[in-house]
């Protein structure tokens, strides 16, 4: 589009009015920027010139001005020019992306260099569509058995009464979802991983527009029932924060990142075969990395150690002491390996500020590792962060905080107040750090979103060790991501 209209017309002048609620923008030194509209999408005012005299190949020519502050500076501050008066930058416009924005093409050759994750994974997809969410994603196991069971009993009326279902659409009905029940012998009733540090629980079909609307066989199958695990990131996002990285064990639906994230991928790490009676000499299900080939041999090759699809033992490995391999021992690396060498250079704060450009409007790149020592370091940072994320670290148990008070358990509204977050008014999480309790992943701040998507209900005795062990993550997050800018990458 940027492209036909650079053909199309000889300049366009695009004054850029900011104010991206969505974005929490704010000016270069810190201060507000306001929306010139009672809207949260950012404005922009923008003119185009056609002349006629330029040549049928020629590229038009950009001209970009910002406006930022408080609503009533930019009122003024349009009355009083016009657009011979304002100092516009003309921008240097390349393919193939021919951006209306000023971008280092220095920086991002350098950038480019790297590998990208939709080349490095061999195949990936969008996490899964239910098209109603609320009615048939869980947080308890037994409102998923007492759906299917409606399902199969009362009518079409009764259950979208009882269920909330609303009016059937193009993609989901509730004759579809009726139709895959009846269709199953039996039950798949599984863990979803729906936001992070946000499990519930679903049954899941293969079948389109039944039960979901689109539930992503190709990709999720690898995980239903099967030991594996994935990175997820995102192509666009809203720049609410530099971090769109996550990793799952479970399948994953699509806005598991941000609400307005539709191109949230996952990338499994594993593929499995769809036919569960293939096995190999061993009687095992056998799966295959799913990785590029050429870009392992790349790895392989500037590191000087071979690739195992399976994770060695180190037992025959020498030891710098009781529990560390040192990195100059160690022959080979597996797929395991990789991902956490990525995860942990995506969690890189200088990596996200330094590329923060490119980020949002690309599936990431990652620079190839070329020393085994520091290619060590992050792969043993990156493994604590994808332990601790999934909750499997024993660090998580290690509570920081307290839940001091008797009562109810009735989140109403979560305040952060002194260090505490209160749930209701007499009760609260005690000595939360801010930076948990501030810690974006995606779009979500997941201290705060976990406890606002259960208003109105009650914590049980693992509602409460769970967000504690999550306040425990997300202060660990914070602590390791800064052990791993003091690696060069």
């Amino acid at each position: 589009m940027r492209k036909h209209l650079l053909e199309s017309f000889d300049k366009i002048y695009i004054l850029d009015l900011h104010g991206n609620l969505r974005k929490n923008e704010t000016c270069i030194d810190g201060s507000p920027d306001q929306n010139v509209f009672d809207i949260m999408q950012g404005v922009s005012i923008n003119i185009f010139v056609k002349t006629g005299k330029k040549k049928k190949n020629e590229l038009g020519e950009v001209f970009h001005y910002d406006l930022q502050g408080k609503r009533e500076f930019k009122y003024d501050f349009l009355t009083k020019n016009d657009l011979k008066s304002f100092d516009w930058k003309k921008l240097e416009i390349k393919s193939p992306d021919f951006k209306y924005s000023e971008v280092d093409y220095q920086l991002k050759s350098e950038y480019e260099i790297g590998f990208s994750i939709k080349d490095f994974f061999k195949i990936s997809n969008v996490g899964f569509t239910a098209a109603r969410d609320n009615s048939l994603i869980h947080f308890e196991k037994n409102k998923i058995e007492e759906l299917l069971n409606d399902l199969n009993s009362l009518t079409i009326d009764d259950i979208r009464t009882k269920h909330k279902f609303g009016l059937d659409s193009r993609d989901w009905t509730i004759t579809g979802a009726i139709d895959d029940i009846n269709s199953k012998d039996d039950r798949n009733i599984t863990r979803v991983n729906y936001r992070p540090f946000d499990i519930r629980f679903s049954h899941y079909s293969k079948k389109t527009k039944g039960f979901f609307s689109y539930p992503r066989w190709e990709i999720m199958q690898h995980f239903f029932n099967h030991e594996n695990i994935g990175l997820i990131a995102t192509r666009l996002n809203r720049q609410q924060s530099l971090g769109y990285f996550w990793v799952s064990n479970s399948i994953v639906e699509r806005h598991i990142l941000d609400t307005a994230g539709d191109s949230t991928s996952f990338f499994p790490l594993y593929l499995y075969p769809e036919n569960n009676s293939q096995q190999d000499a061993f009687g095992t299900n056998k799966r295959i990395p799913n990785l590029n080939p050429d870009i392992v041999k790349q790895i392989a090759d500037g590191l000087g150690l071979s690739f195992t699809n399976e994770k060695e033992t180190e037992s025959n490995v020498c030891f710098a002491n009781s529990d560390e391999v040192r990195p100059e021992f160690r022959q080979s690396f597996a797929p395991i390996d990789l991902l956490d060498y990525i995860y942990a250079v995506l969690h890189s704060p200088s990596y996200r500020e330094k590329y923060k450009e490119f980020l949002n409007i690309e599936f990431p790149r990652v620079p190839a590792p070329l020393d085994r020592v520091e290619f060590m370091q992050l792969v043993k940072l990156g493994g604590e962060l994808r332990q601790i994320h999934l909750l499997e670290s024993p660090t998580v148990e290690k509570y920081i905080t307290q839940y001091p008070e008797d009562g109810d358990n009735i989140v109403t509204k979560p305040v952060y107040k002194n260090g505490n977050v209160y749930i209701n008014e007499g009760q609260c999480f005690a000595n939360v750090p801010q930076v948990a309790w501030n810690f974006y992943i995606g779009g979500y701040q997941p201290a705060q979103k976990w406890l606002k998507d259960r208003k109105n209900r009650e914590l049980n005795y693992d509602d409460i060790l769970h967000y504690q062990k999550m306040v425990v993550a997300l202060n660990e997050t914070d602590r390791i991501m800064k052990e791993i800018d003091k690696i060069k990458i």
